[in-house]
């Protein structure tokens, strides 16, 4: 499938600022792009079970997306392969008209930490993340890659990181929102020990098919209302790192919160330290506040930017979470990507802006 590329006007070059997109999907053109760097074991493993995830979907999801592939229609490139799949049409479509200066990979498919099978579960990570190094982050400095592992497993994902710390082409670790159990659990400790002695930040995207539900209500009924669900299962992670201790333990711990919104931050922290005047003394491991660790530890996408009716009710809210707490992310190529042109509906002065598109992303990822 492919579709004609719709031009984007080009903003005049005196309003140009740097921007820092923390939120890219490179997507393999095919499941056998990754058999360069798995052993035969795990490629005939690949051919003959394919990828088992924790749901009982074989092929597909438990909600249909918005459009194919999750993407905008003029994404698909020219010369074949799924959106996201070229890095020259990337790069003509994406990063040059938007002026990114640095571009966070996050992979979506074929990664390690929803395989059912543990030891493919590893191997699947580190082909993931040997195809991000060589066929895109060493084609496009611009790119950084992130480190995904294989999460349910505390030992291998530590062994993933250590392959590849200190490396300049990866900036953070990844894993997903969705878990087997909250990931404030100790079992994910040894990852967040590694993640904080290496300087590595967490990034929390969106996505997980533990075969837990979205809302703690149970299954939703469309996919309008599993994705706007999402706000839901980020606070409670949140919750769940801040109230078990993580943060308390190991004090220098980033996590970003991708793609989950940031509207929901405030009342989050007010509820919780609301409820934690009257039981704090069943968390006596916390020694602050809990709003206090999510204006010290954690930083959310701003994609996708909520949108009230009054923007100045948008200000208040960032007010609140802090401006330096928020990190630009285009989402690109899904359908409700961003520009960073036009995706805050409020006055910001020039400072603000600067911070939002790039210096605070410059600072948590430790970018020159």
């Amino acid at each position: 499938m492919s579709a004609t590329t719709l031009p984007r006007a080009e903003a005049p070059a005196s309003t140009r600022l740097r921007v820092i997109d923390c939120d890219i999907h490179p997507s393999p053109r095919d499941g056998a792009v990754l058999d360069r760097w798995l052993p035969e074991r795990w490629r005939r493993h690949r051919q003959e079970y394919g990828f088992r995830l924790r749901q009982p979907f074989a092929t597909g999801h438990p909600y249909p997306k918005a459009t194919p592939a999750l993407s905008r229609y003029d994404s698909w490139p020219p010369d074949g392969g799924p959106p996201g799949s070229d890095i020259d049409f990337m790069r003509r479509q994406h990063l040059d008209p938007l002026g990114i200066e640095y571009g966070m990979l996050q992979p979506l498919t074929a990664r390690g930490m929803d395989e059912r099978n543990p030891g493919y579960a590893e191997a699947l990570s580190t082909a993931v993340n040997h195809w991000m190094r060589e066929d895109w982050t060493a084609r496009e400095p611009r790119l950084k890659a992130t480190i995904c592992v294989p999460g349910e497993d505390a030992a291998a994902s530590v062994r993933e990181i250590e392959r590849w710390a200190g490396q300049t082409d990866f900036a953070q670790i990844a894993m997903v929102s969705r878990a087997l159990e909250p990931l404030g659990r100790q079992r994910y400790w040894p990852i967040y020990e590694a993640a904080e002695h290496h300087g590595l930040p967490l990034g929390l995207h969106s996505l997980g098919t533990s075969g837990h539900a979205v809302t703690g209500g149970g299954w939703p009924s469309f996919y309008f209302e599993e994705h706007q669900a999402v706000a839901m299962s980020m606070a409670a992670l949140c919750a769940s790192f801040i109230l078990e201790g993580v943060f308390d333990r190991f004090p220098r711990l980033k996590v970003v919160i991708i793609e989950g919104g940031f509207g929901w931050v405030p009342s989050l922290g007010w509820r919780m330290d609301g409820l934690w005047r009257s039981l704090k003394s069943e968390v006596p491991h916390l020694h602050r506040k809990p709003s206090d660790y999510l204006k010290s530890n954690i930083w959310f996408t701003t994609q996708p930017v909520e949108e009230p009716e009054r923007p100045e009710h948008l200000r208040q809210v960032i007010d609140w979470i802090g401006w330096d707490r928020l990190l630009f992310a285009t989402d690109y190529p899904h359908w409700d990507s961003d520009d960073p042109r036009y995706a805050f509906k409020l006055p910001m002065s020039e400072a603000e802006r600067r911070m939002i598109l790039a210096e605070n992303a410059r600072a948590v990822y430790g970018l020159s």
